[in-house]
């Protein structure tokens, strides 16, 4: 199960610092995506920074498992509201992707509760 979990937590911290990354430099097609949701330039940092501290959480909870397993339901509860955010704004075409990654994010969860 160790390995699983890092295999799983490394990806997904991956796919996190990019998401992270591109609402830093505010990617012209994540920017248009979020504003179609009603989400304000303002937050933009704030998201990005949830998104790369749960990431370094995932890799810190290699080495100290409490911390992963904070980081991963952090993730889920920041996906959670992403998938909020899309139904509330009736955006049916962008759900998928918040929906996938919070799934995948209970993968790194239940690894490292099976790995305490």
């Amino acid at each position: 199960m160790f390995i699983a979990y890092v295999v799983a937590a490394s990806l997904l911290a991956l796919v996190l610092i990019a998401s992270g990354r591109a609402k830093l430099v505010r990617d012209e097609k994540v920017s248009e995506g979020m504003h179609k949701i009603g989400v304000p330039d303002s937050w933009f940092p704030r998201l990005s920074a949830l998104e790369i501290s749960g990431a370094l959480g995932l890799i810190v909870g290699i080495f100290y498992r409490p911390l992963g397993i904070a980081a991963s339901v952090g993730i889920i509860l920041y996906f959670i509201g992403a998938i909020i955010t899309h139904l509330r704004a009736k955006d049916t075409k962008g759900l998928p992707m918040p929906a996938v990654l919070m799934a995948v994010a209970v993968a790194p969860l239940l690894f490292g509760i099976a790995t305490v």
